[in-house]
Parts: C-alpha cells; sequence; structure tokens
C-alpha cells in the first residue's frame, strides 16, 4: 500500500468514528456504537505511522511542524463544536443563548469558555510527537558515542511530552505519544511496532474496570486500534497519489460538516 492508500483507510475510518460520537447514542445502540467506533480505532496509529514515516521523507522538519501547529488551531473550533454535545449532553447553540438570556450573564460564559477548553484535537498530538521525535533525533546525533546519556535524555524527553499532552487533554493524550515513541524507536521491525501498539492499548488506552465503572465502550474496543497494523504491514515505502493536503483540509472541514448536520437532526 502507498502513503496515499494508507491516508484514505484513516480518513475513512475516521469519519465512521466520528460519525459514531456524535451521531450513535452507546445507550441506545451499544452494537451500532461499538461497530463505528471499533472501526475508528483505526485512524490514529495508521496516522502517527504516516507521521513518523514523513518525519523522514521531509525536506524540511520545521516546516512541517509549522503546518501541523496551524492546522491544530484552526480546527480547534470545528472539534470543540462537533463534540460539545457529546461531551456535555447540552447543544452548543443553546448554552450561547443562555448566556444572553435575560441579560448578561458572566458566569455562564466563563462555564462556556471552560467547556471548549475540556480536550484539543489530534492535530495537537501529532505535533507535539513529531517534536518529540525530532528532538530525539537531534539528541541521538549529538550524542552518538554516549548511549548512556543519549537514552536518558530522550527518556526525559518522553516524560516532558506526554506530561504537556496530558495537561492539554490532547486526543489520545500519553497514550497517543507513546505510539509515536515506539514508532520511532522500531522504525522497520513491524513486529516491534505490533508488540508495542498492542501493549500500550491493552494498558494505557483500555481498562475493563473503567468500563464497568463508567460504561464508556472505549475503555475496551481500544485494543482494536492493534489491527491497524494490517494496513501498515502492507506499506510499500511508496507515496501514491500526490494528496499532501487532504488530511489537513479534511479535518476540520468534515467536524464542522458533522456539526451542521448534527443542527438539525
Amino acid at each position: 500500500m502507498s502513503t496515499f492508500t494508507l491516508k484514505m483507510i484513516a480518513i475513512i475510518a475516521m469519519l465512521i468514528d466520528h460519525i459514531g460520537a456524535i451521531f450513535i447514542s452507546p445507550s441506545a445502540h451499544p452494537e451500532l456504537y461499538v461497530l463505528f467506533r471499533g472501526i475508528g480505532r483505526l485512524a490514529f496509529p495508521i496516522f502517527v505511522f504516516m507521521v513518523v514515516e514523513g518525519y523522514y521523507h521531509t525536506r524540511d522538519v520545521k516546516k512541517y511542524l509549522k503546518r501541523l501547529g496551524i492546522f491544530a488551531l484552526i480546527s480547534e473550533i470545528p472539534f470543540d463544536l462537533a463534540f460539545y454535545q457529546v461531551h456535555f449532553n447540552t447543544n452548543v447553540i443553546t448554552d450561547i443563548r443562555k448566556v444572553f438570556d435575560g441579560g448578561y450573564h458572566e458566569a455562564r460564559l466563563e462555564a462556556l469558555l471552560g467547556r471548549f477548553n475540556q480536550d484539543q484535537n489530534v492535530f495537537f498530538t501529532l505535533f507535539i510527537g513529531l517534536l518529540l521525535i525530532y528532538l530525539m533525533s537531534m539528541v541521538e546525533t549529538k550524542y552518538a558515542n554516549k548511549f548512556l546519556i543519549s537514552n536518558l535524555i530522550d527518556a526525559a524527553l518522553t516524560v516532558g511530552a506526554c506530561a504537556i499532552a496530558y495537561l492539554l487533554r490532547t486526543d489520545y493524550s500519553i497514550a497517543g505519544i507513546l505510539i509515536f515513541v515506539s514508532f520511532y524507536l522500531f522504525r522497520g521491525s513491524k513486529i516491534m511496532i505490533s508488540i508495542c501498539l498492542f501493549i500500550i492499548c491493552g494498558t494505557v488506552l483500555s481498562s475493563i474496570k473503567d468500563f464497568q465503572e463508567t460504561g464508556d465502550f472505549l475503555a475496551i474496543i481500544s485494543m482494536l486500534a492493534t489491527f491497524a497494523m494490517i494496513p501498515i504491514a502492507f506499506y510499500n515505502g511508496k507515496k501514491g497519489k500526490n494528496a499532501k493536503y487532504i488530511f489537513y483540509i479534511f479535518y476540520p472541514a468534515h467536524l464542522l460538516l458533522l456539526f451542521v448536520i448534527k443542527q438539525f437532526i
């Protein structure tokens, strides 16, 4: 499979996942919800794999980081709008009107803005992950003959990146950063990255206890992210069709579209 084919698989899986999250109730239609969200688990590992591969093929890592950072900012409002009702069980339009219902209510505005800052979109995770492996590669080059020092600094950088992702509440949070590190360290060994992905999905992303306590199906179906290694295993290293900006544009556009559709249902 070419880069283009993998991107399309990830984009379709992501779209199915977001349709399931926004339009399907896990309590009313648990089987359908699990199906849609389960398919969606394939998307993130493929995107990470593509970013890591892109790091090795890009001519300018700083421009790559800048591009991810810009689209992280562009995508945040569509992301917040699309998932507002999923997270809070209230309509964002209604909550905005309440701020001015009977006069301006500062407390309600602060609460509304606080809700918008609950979670950050996946571009933030991709940005932090790419920045991390970029810094790790610089450390490994500088301390090429000092294995222990290089590993200690890389470990510190990884902990720092995980802390940032956790504090910012980025999509996939700590697990997303660990997947990045695994795909970077074991690049070229699909067996090793498969093992790492399985371990991360089974420990950091999935928890039977959390499912029993919260009823959140994502606590157990996140293990399905491991199946992303099937299309990745067929990656042939070729670019395929030139569609450099397809994901960058599709991500905020489809979120905004799903939000608009939700308002009429």
